[in-house]
């Protein structure tokens, strides 16, 4: 005979815990099965480099209600990386070189030409299916509507290399409605749109967030347990592991990315469009690396452009013989995080003076338990997907922070999403 409990949870990243957490308070029996070895899903701090690193997600802000409301739970303190001293970007193929404030001079008219209607496309950002006009845009790229604006080359390039950074992804898979979605985050803000995506992080790492939701729940968590076939009914269901545990719980939480979910042996099946985007994917597909190089070095950020493997980097940790910096590029299979001559040359294209010591990153698009980096949509995707990845099919539920309302992709999301889905069962079983 199957265990039994009241409730499943499918996944022990940021979203798992904060729904066992919130369940747990209202006296319900939660059992949150992870496949890893350990928790925190794409939030990964590590040990690397001589530095605790973020190998997945990172930043966040207190226009980030969720995630602010869990800073000042813990008492969670907040740092940023060094402001940067030196700026590099490219006009065609010349490297440029000035300041923070010059390169956000630079890129100011094509961002608010680009976002010119942001809140009128997306006025409720919690509630970002509210315009029935939506889908006249959902269509669109971001590559679509950047080319519309006609840019000279060097703001061109700047705005794109800048683009390239939030989406992860090529900018021509990427949805403009996405652009959007982060922009009515900030009401419209460009430039705190893009500080609350960038600048601020933890002090003691996303691990101090993880480790203080686990020591706030008194639910059953199981590490290196991965689930291979979930079967439900109007009354319950049954978790079957990879193992051979099975698990009778009177409702499910399922917290896989968008890329795995439709994947998951569920019986009955999950919906036409849950399974659907997981066939089509998400946009982002890139990747992030670490890089330590010699020092002592000023702090600096640079931009170059869709068509290198790296586009975006900048200081993160100053030391007295050392520096490390973090970088992002479109697409994991151009560039690995290990190929230390690889990032080196990539860092050529700003410049030729930075001694590359170590690389180092995790490749999330081969990771089988994500198979993404952070969320950001195809165009169309918004509007045709959306509203059923939310929605609950029977005694299973959908968290995640892929299906947040707000600030989806980011660990905010993961918060958002976890309450919801808690609010929801616990008006049912309760």
């Amino acid at each position: 005979m199957p265990e039994e409990t009241d409730v499943v949870v499918v996944g022990g990243g940021v979203a798992g815990l904060i729904t066992a957490r919130e369940l747990g308070r209202k006296g319900l029996r939660v059992t949150v099965l992870e496949a890893r070895d350990r928790l925190g899903g794409r939030v990964w701090t590590d040990h690397r480099l001589g530095r605790d690193l973020e190998i997945g997600g990172t930043w966040l802000h207190w226009v980030q209600p969720h995630a602010w409301a869990e800073v000042n739970r813990y008492g969670l303190e907040v740092t940023r990386g060094p402001r940067p001293e030196e700026a590099y970007w490219l006009a065609g193929d010349e490297v440029r070189t000035g300041t923070l404030d010059g390169f956000m001079e630079l890129i100011d008219p094509g961002m608010r030409r680009l976002l010119e209607g942001t809140m009128h496309h997306i006025p409720r950002p919690d509630k970002p299916l509210s315009n029935p006009e939506l889908a006249s845009v959902d269509g669109f790229s971001v590559q679509d509507k950047l080319d519309e604006l006609d840019l000279p080359v060097e703001e061109y390039r700047a705005n794109e290399a800048a683009w390239v950074g939030h989406f992860n992804a090529p900018l021509g898979d990427g949805a403009f409605t996405s652009a959007l979605r982060w922009t009515a985050a900030t009401t419209g803000s460009w430039h705190l749109m893009h500080e609350a995506s960038a600048v601020f992080r933890l002090a003691s790492g996303t691990k101090s967030l993880v480790e203080a939701i686990v020591a706030d729940t008194d639910a059953e968590i199981r590490t290196s347990t991965e689930v291979s076939r979930i079967e439900h009914d109007t009354d319950g269901a049954v978790v079957t592991t990879t193992g051979g545990e099975r698990i009778s719980a009177r409702r499910v939480v399922l917290t896989l990315p968008q890329n795995l979910l439709g994947d998951l042996d569920v019986s009955p099946g999950l919906c036409a469009e849950k399974k659907a985007a997981t066939a089509e994917g998400t946009a982002s597909k890139g990747v992030k690396v670490w890089i330590r190089v010699r020092g002592p070095i000023k702090p600096f950020f640079a931009y170059s452009s869709a068509s290198h493997p790296l586009s975006v980097v900048r200081t993160e940790f100053l030391g007295d013989d050392d520096a490390v910096l973090v970088s992002f590029g479109a697409d994991a299979s151009r560039i690995s995080p290990h190929d230390r001559d690889a990032v080196a040359e990539a860092l050529r294209v700003w410049r030729d003076d930075l001694e590359v010591l170590e690389v180092t990153g995790h490749d999330w698009m081969a990771d089988p338990h994500s198979r993404e980096t952070w969320l950001m949509q195809k165009p169309n995707q918004l509007t045709r997907y959306f509203a059923a990845q939310q929605r609950a099919e029977g005694v299973l539920h959908f968290a995640g922070s892929d299906y947040a309302n707000v600030w989806a992709g980011f660990i905010d999301g993961a918060i958002e999403s976890g309450h919801r889905v808690a609010r929801d069962i616990t008006t049912t079983l309760t």
